[in-house]
């Protein structure tokens, strides 16, 4: 598979959803941490903010030498214009990777039967073997009705081969109860269901064929968002040495910033600023005076982890409120 002389023939293919914040990028880098060491592993990551966080997250803790090849899709759903920029990402990385096996995580906002769609495609039809779809869901979240009545938490669901009730540490008494009531209503009568934390998911559950639910042969994808402009990951930064993007739908709003690598954080202001936030998702990588850290926000906490490097540092912020005063917070966190 991995001779470039060769054609790209059923490349094993999981797609890794979920609803904001419920792990699935965690669950990505355990599985990248455990991948079989003579395996060359692709990762296509759409984001719903239009900077462009996970990328950077990956790269920092995995290289193309350790075998693992990383392509974003910033800036909402990568289906819309008829799929393509997913089919372009899609394509460049199968090229440049060649891999043994691909992961794709759309956003968390994000339509999966679209992406499926894509996927089973007659352009992809032999290059792509779809395996398990696996759906990431926090039983407590059962208890919202943001979520339970959010169309594309149910559709999440609904096309899920495999069930993953992830942080299960923090459930409540009844929690597990509820989440199989809920799976029996809403998914296929075949989706299994398993039961971990902090994304630990063994690599044994991606094999097995997918379903295909949801799938629609004659269906056509008619969601758009508007993309007249460059997304904020692709323009060159100006002079101020950052800039700032914003994104709105499906209820939540998205409000980042890309900062050159010549703008340093003072790790311990930074430290300080990224506790006080209050929002459904914080993504970031920072380069700060003590070295080049990742961070990961969730309605439960806010963890750190130490990166290789970064080309520039990056923040994300998801939200169903506007974040207005971040921007003096975070400014006052650049060193000089």
């Amino acid at each position: 598979m991995n001779s470039n002389a060769a054609p790209m023939l059923a490349v094993p293919t999981n797609i890794i959803t979920g609803f904001l914040g419920v792990g699935k990028t965690s669950a990505i880098l355990h599985l990248l941490k455990n991948k079989p060491s003579n395996e060359r592993w692709a990762v296509l990551v759409n984001e719903f903010g239009e900077i462009g966080v996970d990328g950077s997250l990956f790269e920092g803790t995995h290289t193309k030498q350790q075998g693992v090849f990383i392509r974003e899709v910033p800036g909402g759903c990568m289906c819309c214009a008829a799929g393509l920029p997913m089919q372009i990402a899609l394509s460049q990385l199968l090229s440049e990777a060649r891999p043994d096996r691909l992961l794709i995580e759309p956003t968390g906002l994000g339509h999966p039967k679209e992406v499926l769609e894509v996927l089973t495609s007659k352009y992809y039809q032999e290059v792509i073997a779809l395996q398990k779809t696996l759906t990431l869901v926090d039983a407590r979240t059962l208890s919202d009705e943001r979520y339970t009545n959010h169309a594309t938490f149910n559709q999440q669901i609904a096309m899920a081969d495999l069930i993953v009730g992830n942080k299960v540490d923090l459930y409540r008494e009844g929690d597990t109860a509820k989440l199989a009531n809920y799976i029996k209503e809403h998914a296929a009568p075949q989706t299994e269901i398993t039961l971990t934390q902090n994304g630990d998911i063994p690599f044994s559950l991606l094999s097995g064929p997918s379903a295909n639910h949801l799938l629609n042969p004659h269906g056509h994808h008619h969601h758009h968002h508007k993309q007249d402009k460059p997304l904020a990951s692709e323009l060159p930064l100006p002079e101020s040495g950052f800039l700032k993007a914003e994104n709105q739908d499906e209820g939540y709003s998205s409000i980042g910033w890309r900062f050159s690598a010549s703008k340093v954080f003072d790790y311990q202001k930074l430290s300080t600023f990224l506790s006080t936030i209050r929002a459904v998702r914080m993504k970031a990588v920072f380069i700060t005076d003590t070295g080049v850290f990742g961070y990961n926000l969730t309605l439960d906490a806010l963890n750190e982890m130490e990166l290789d490097d970064a080309m520039e540092s990056r923040i994300e912020v998801i939200s169903d409120r506007q974040q207005a005063e971040l921007e003096p917070n975070l400014l006052a966190c650049v060193l000089g």
